[in-house]
């Protein structure tokens, strides 16, 4: 009996040994499950606000992660002003300028995407609308098409660019002194700062260059097709570099045969450097398309503004164009040929992986992730901040 009562005992005491385990088991994974989502929601308000997240806003975000809802809390961190102020602004300060350099004064073409982004509109707008972001307050100079002075204080000021109250939107055609209509702005592409970037001296050709870059995420030596029709190449380009007709026809015409017809939509406009402004002169060409012309003068002669995108057929029908037309007038049309492209759209998810993630995509899952991400882009109108919330919680939960 007393042999049977001991081993009741020792039974006991194992079973309650055995219980207190588990529940140092289960507290334990509890625990390390919370540590892995409020280590992951700390590294995307990281990345995305440049800055630490608050107790309550780590514990939300947690929360949210656990719940599998990622993307809401990627949203909650852009919720911080160090998302519009620091992310953003680095972020799109390179594509304003040839240098590609994150060390320029906020301007009209930077702040208007900052806006765009933060309302949630149809990414398609920073090259198609008559929208252009400017700063709220009575301190501030007015916007002037001669000088960036408006943006600079405002940067300066430190506001938040996330609030409305800070920044807001205009119609572009509205602004004082403009010369452009409703039906004839094209987002940043008619902006002040891409004026003086792209429009400045030269044939115009810069304004193609950099947009391809930046928003179709190809440079020339990627559009390069000597397989197109160069008829549209302008008089400046010579058909015999150093003598030698097949350096042209081998190398030269594939980019020029392509680009020239494209950047005929700009064939109005011109950096004044006296003026500090973007000129835009309805109907007469610009001087510069018409220089050099001796140079072959069986060339083409601009003579308006209408445009032919060559690149919808050959090598470059890979950039997904889209619509009936291949052709148009001005460059709100060339822009919405351009941010209809899927190009255009999966170029907005390359660059966003890139920064967020600190890396290009190289693998199979990575780029697939990027495939599912640019539909996702589309599908949600365009909208860049769920482009930003998808892609940080893929990274940010590796």
């Amino acid at each position: 009996m007393k042999i049977l009562s001991s081993n009741r005992l020792l039974f006991k005491f194992q079973k309650r040994r055995l219980l207190l385990l588990v529940s140092l088991l289960i507290c334990f994974l509890s625990s390390s499950a919370l540590a892995t989502t409020r280590d992951q929601a700390k590294r995307i308000h990281d990345r995305l606000a440049a800055s630490p997240p608050s107790e309550s806003v780590l514990s939300s975000m947690a929360a949210k992660i656990s719940n599998g809802n990622v993307v809401g809390a990627a949203m909650e961190a852009m919720d911080n002003s160090g998302f519009y102020n620091i992310f953003l602004k680095n972020y799109i300060t390179p594509w304003t300028n040839k240098d590609q350099t994150v060390f320029t004064p906020l301007n009209d073409y930077s702040a208007t995407v900052i806006g765009i982004i933060r309302d949630d509109l149809s990414f398609k707008e920073i090259l198609t609308g008559d929208i252009v972001y400017v700063g709220v307050s009575n301190n501030l100079t007015p916007y002037s098409h001669s000088d960036n002075i408006h943006y600079e204080e405002l940067e300066e000021s430190g506001v938040n660019l996330g609030s409305m109250a800070n920044l807001v939107s205009t119609a572009q055609s509205g602004l004082p002194d403009s010369q452009l209509s409703s039906d004839q702005t094209a987002g940043i592409l008619t902006s002040r700062a891409a004026g003086a970037a792209f429009l400045n001296a030269g044939t115009n050709r810069s304004m193609w260059e950099f947009t391809a870059k930046n928003h179709l995420c190809r440079e020339m030596g990627d559009l390069n097709d000597v397989s197109r029709t160069p008829d549209r190449v302008r008089q400046d380009v010579t058909r015999s570099p150093g003598g030698d007709s097949t350096i042209f026809l081998n190398s030269c015409v594939g980019c020029h045969a392509g680009m020239d017809p494209l950047v005929q939509a700009f064939a109005y406009y011109e950096w004044d450097q006296d003026l500090q402004r973007v000129v835009y002169t309805d109907g007469v060409v610009q001087a510069k398309y018409l220089i050099n012309n001796t140079t072959f003068p069986l060339g083409y002669i601009t003579t308006n503004d209408n445009w032919s995108n060559y690149w919808r057929d050959g090598k470059n029908s890979v950039l997904g164009w889209r619509g009936s037309n291949s052709s148009g007038s001005g460059v709100k049309s060339l822009g919405e040929e351009i941010a209809s492209s899927r190009a255009f759209s999966s170029c907005q998810v390359q660059k966003a992986f890139k920064e967020i993630c600190f890396r290009a995509p190289a693998n199979p899952t990575e780029r697939a992730e990027v495939e599912r991400i640019t539909n996702v882009f589309e599908a949600n109108n365009y909208s860049m901040k769920r482009v930003f919330a998808e892609v940080a919680g893929f990274c940010m939960g590796q």
